[in-house]
């Protein structure tokens, strides 16, 4: 049966959906095409799906609008969902808060209540984020931590939404999986990013900014590791007669690395060095992000194989590529 695939234009969504068609699936695509960032790539990634044919559709509408999600669910067939879609950014999240209540509040609860009243769903997979940890200083960061003491509202409405799912879980038996992503890159990757915002102004000759004056620590997990982990998580529910079925997972790299070498890298990459301009932590920032994965590697058989010395020249690569070779590092 077809998987309905939720922010399939946006960057994870999109190489999630082109797995799942890789691997011989239908995917009904939901996605507002909204505009947080430029929506020429979303229809770009778009225009790339829809090379698939009858593999892959698109439902183009906003998941925070009542009952739409519910109808495109209902004509889909589809008996599995990967809810990826959300208004993401730590700092976006201070200036334009009503944007992460409607997407990341609003948006989620449609998604389970509807996945509830459809009664045939085998499985919903959605997205956490990381920055559910907030300021924890205990490392690496395990799914066992508490996670109630969020440094931004971007992190809040992710943990929340955990907290709905596993009510939904513990009450309907609605089978869920939530996965904690760690600062994903690679091609086709979002503008508000680091990777593609320090890659944008090298080309360009513009100064960075660089937070905490370098003393920053990520997390780093290329796209096609963390698509892997959201995959074997699909093809796992969690069993019945286990307790509630909900469960939670880290995906990242397992391995912390400096900020600079993730931009000494880039430079590399580029040919050209970077203009620092360094400055005081953001508000909403954390200093460090460390993924501990043992219960990935052992419930779903996650293993991250790109460190950013292959994936960065591959982020860069597609960025040649796509804005071509730098002559218009502004489009």
């Amino acid at each position: 049966m077809p998987v309905l695939v939720t922010g399939a234009a946006g960057f994870i969504g999109y190489h999630v959906t082109e797995a799942l068609i890789a691997r011989g699936e239908s995917v009904t695509g939901f996605d507002s095409v909204n505009a947080y960032y430029d929506p020429a790539l979303k229809q770009a990634r778009l225009a790339r799906l829809a090379r698939h044919g009858e593999r892959f559709r698109l439902v183009r509408a906003d998941l925070a609008d009542d009952g739409v999600f519910a109808a495109a669910l209902g004509a889909s067939g589809a008996d599995r969902v990967v809810h990826l879609a959300a208004q993401a950014g730590v700092r976006h999240s201070i200036e334009h808060p009503g944007d992460y209540i409607r997407a990341n509040l609003v948006g989620h609860f449609n998604v389970v209540e509807a996945c509830r009243r459809h009664g045939g769903i085998a499985h919903l997979v959605y997205a956490s984020s990381s920055s559910v940890y907030g300021g924890n200083d205990r490392l690496p960061f395990s799914v066992d931590d508490k996670v109630d003491q969020p440094i931004s509202l971007y992190a809040a409405t992710k943990a929340a939404d955990e907290l709905v799912s596993h009510s939904y879980a513990h009450i309907h038996g609605l089978p869920q999986t939530g996965l904690r992503f760690f600062t994903v890159y690679g091609p086709w990757g979002r503008p508000d990013m680091s990777a593609y915002i320090f890659t944008r102004a090298i080309f360009e000759g513009r100064p960075i900014t660089v937070f905490n004056r370098g003393q920053m620590k990520r997390d780093f997990t290329y796209v096609d590791d963390i698509v892997a982990g959201v995959l074997a998580a699909l093809d796992r529910p969690p069993p019945a007669g286990a307790g509630t079925r909900h469960r939670r997972y880290n995906l990242g790299n397992h391995r912390s690395e400096d900020l600079m070498r993730f931009i000494a890298l880039i430079e590399r990459a580029v040919g050209r060095e970077a203009r620092i301009e360094f400055a005081p932590m953001q508000p909403g920032d954390v200093r460090e992000t460390y993924a501990d994965i043992e219960a990935s590697r052992r419930d779903l058989g996650f293993a991250p194989r790109t460190p950013i010395d292959d994936g960065i020249p591959r982020f860069v690569d597609w960025f040649r590529s796509y804005h071509g070779a730098g002559e218009g590092a502004s489009r």
